[in-house]
């Protein structure tokens, strides 16, 4: 393929992305009402209040995806070196791609075409590694906030409540040794027949140390820490009344089932809804309080970051330089 066609096939792909990625943001924000609810509840709020909070859950997006994008430098740095701006760009591209692909995939898609081609397969790998710190974190925090919720809300007896913390406790187990043995993949994989000819870019699991896994991890609880603030911020605005606990107990588990179920990111804001309204029914009637405020942080979170992305998806060199 000569240096002409895949210069026309690149902008082709460019403008593809992009018409995708807008066409699906502005269909589902003209059919979302949960945001014009938003509005019509800050309307009794004072102004500066609401502001405030919009303004610290925009620069909360901002560091979140920053820490995104240092997490994802860090796992490169045995691949290929690349700067923190170059990762910043890469993680917003990623998502205007996550935006119209299921389960996000195109994440992956959006971030490796910053690497040169034949980094990007072993970069998927060390993508996914990340993916799996922070899935860690959101299971093993969202099962002993079920706990909480059960001990709580329901009345079960004592033996149940015991099988119930006997079985999140192997669950958990299981996730934490998985994470801090990760390299064991490398040589399981190795004895899959119809994967050994790619192990090569497997082989790079056994690279991450110890200290590499907790290192990834530590990015990963800040990276929640900071999201989950963002909900608490905008959800004490709406409903003041809720326990802290209780909010902070109800969301880790709804970043467990939520990170459980299969979704296109733009229909990801109906489950969200759905799931945040039956567990904080429990501490509060104000439904349509929390299916805004949802939508409130689905669309700092994901949509204004998908529409940043886009100048970034103009940057994608497909088919690499020839030096590569």
């Amino acid at each position: 393929m000569n240096r002409e066609t895949k210069k026309v096939l690149s902008i082709i792909f460019k403008i593809a992305i992009l018409v995708l990625a807008f066409g699906f943001i502005f269909q589902k924000l003209s059919n979302n009402n949960s945001i014009g609810d938003f509005r019509k509840l800050t309307r009794t709020i004072s102004p500066p209040d609401v502001w405030i909070v919009l303004t610290s859950l925009f620069l909360l997006m901002l560091l979140n995806w920053t820490l995104e994008a240092l997490k994802w430098r860090y796992l490169l740095q045995r691949v290929e070196k690349i700067s923190t701006w170059k990762a910043i760009e890469s993680v917003f591209c990623g998502l205007t791609w996550a935006v119209f692909t299921p389960n996000r995939i195109g994440e992956y898609g959006g971030r490796v075409f910053f690497l040169s081609p034949r980094k990007r397969i072993i970069g998927i790998v060390s993508m996914a590694l990340g993916s799996v710190g922070q899935m860690v974190i959101t299971n093993v925090l969202g099962a002993f906030a079920l706990l909480w919720f059960v001990a709580t809300f329901m009345e079960l007896n004592l033996i149940i409540n015991f099988a119930l913390t006997f079985v999140v406790a192997i669950f958990c187990s299981f996730f934490l040794l998985f994470y801090f043995n990760i390299q064991w993949m490398d040589g399981l994989l190795s004895r899959i027949k119809f994967i050994k000819p790619f192990r090569r870019f497997f082989s790079i699991l056994a690279k991450y140390k110890k200290r590499d896994l907790v290192r990834v991890l530590g990015y990963c609880v800040t990276r929640y820490i900071v999201f989950t603030t963002q909900y608490c911020l905008v959800i004490n605005l709406l409903i003041p009344e809720i326990p802290l606990l209780s909010m902070v107990m109800i969301l880790l588990i709804l970043f467990f089932i939520q990170s459980a179920l299969p979704s296109l990111d733009l229909l990801d804001i109906g489950v969200r809804a759905v799931t945040a309204t039956y567990f904080f029914a429990f501490v509060t009637d104000q439904e349509v309080a929390i299916m805004a405020a949802t939508a409130c942080v689905w669309l700092i979170n994901l949509i204004i970051p998908a529409i940043l992305g886009s100048f970034f998806v103009l940057k994608l060199n497909f088919f690499g330089n020839p030096r590569n």
